[in-house]
């Protein structure tokens, strides 16, 4: 993996009662006059480990490329004394003010495109639909474009086809209330290598953010529930179908074919953004950044270079 170019932090605040940084790093030269690209991972909770492969995009194709660890998680300020605060604090808006507070301390809030993959192609969409002056182009990877059509296609198209005592291990905690016992952990990891990462053994950094989320689920548990397909937080009934037409840059669709965000959770992007194109990774589920990357750095690289 290539080193950053810059590493950093910025103060951010966040209304949490104590000061609060987002820590960031930097591929290439924010100056260079390629537009950077700014890439929001998922989660939410998460970090950018399981996304830096998307650095190839400098290391191949000279453009500047951005990560940066959301509030709550990685080498950012961690608030677990906020834990099971959706109301007032984990909410949307912070994530969508943390990205204007970052994109101005770069100083790129007139020229940069955004990546956002899973929960982070949806703040990234939100975004988009308030229409920044500086935002160029819009790739939306492996992200619903409404959250109960996710649980849907969950638990339609996806848990059936599982082993079935895998899937019954599922229903039954789930049922129970009892998803953190180790059967269900188990069979939540089973569905993972069908339809978050087929790639086995899985990459090192997709490890390494799990392993940040373990060490603290604030954010995760808190907007996201107990799994990918269970969700309990403040996020279940999120949707931005009445409002991607207002998207107005070029936006670029990615998915998987195993990919938890199946093409019925993605299709209401397609339809309602003016300026769209979709690609679906045939051997990939959710991280095609991972299992298919060639074809996917050369997919991005295309696009926002145009």
């Amino acid at each position: 993996m290539a080193t950053p170019t810059l590493t950093g932090t910025v103060e951010f605040d966040a209304g949490a009662g104590k000061p609060c940084q987002t820590s960031y790093k930097v591929y290439g030269d924010l100056k260079s006059g390629t537009t950077p690209v700014v890439a929001l991972h998922g989660g939410p909770g998460s970090t950018h480990h399981y996304i830096l492969s998307i650095a190839d995009l400098f290391v191949k194709y000279s453009i500047p490329v951005v990560f940066y660890d959301q509030l709550g998680n990685g080498d950012s300020t961690h608030l677990p004394e906020k834990s099971g605060d959706a109301g007032s604090f984990w909410t949307e808006q912070l994530f969508l003010d943390e990205l204007d507070n970052l994109l101005r301390h770069l100083g790129i809030q007139d020229n940069y495109s955004l990546l956002g993959q899973s929960w982070g192609g949806m703040l990234a969409a939100r975004h988009a639909t308030r229409q920044p002056k500086g935002l160029q182009r819009l790739i939306i990877a492996d992200s619903p474009a409404d959250m109960r059509l996710f649980v849907k296609a969950a638990n339609e198209e996806l848990i059936p086809k599982l082993d079935p005592q895998v899937r019954d291990a599922l229903i039954k905690h789930e049922k129970a209330g009892t998803t953190d016992h180790k059967e269900y952990q188990d069979a939540m990891m089973e569905f993972y290598k069908q339809h978050l990462c087929r790639l086995q053994p899985w990459p090192a950094e997709l490890h390494q953010s799990f392993e940040w989320m373990d060490k603290d689920h604030t954010v995760y548990l808190t907007m996201n529930g107990p799994s990918e397909f269970y969700i309990t937080g403040s996020l279940k009934d999120w949707s931005i179908i009445g409002e991607a037409s207002k998207i107005e840059v070029p936006t670029l669709l990615f998915n998987g074919a195993y990919d938890e965000a199946a093409d019925s959770t993605v299709l209401p992007f397609f339809k309602a953004i003016p300026k769209v194109k979709w690609y679906t990774f045939a051997q990939s589920s959710h991280t095609p950044h991972w299992e298919e990357r060639e074809k996917y750095m050369q997919l991005a690289a295309d696009f926002l270079k145009l």
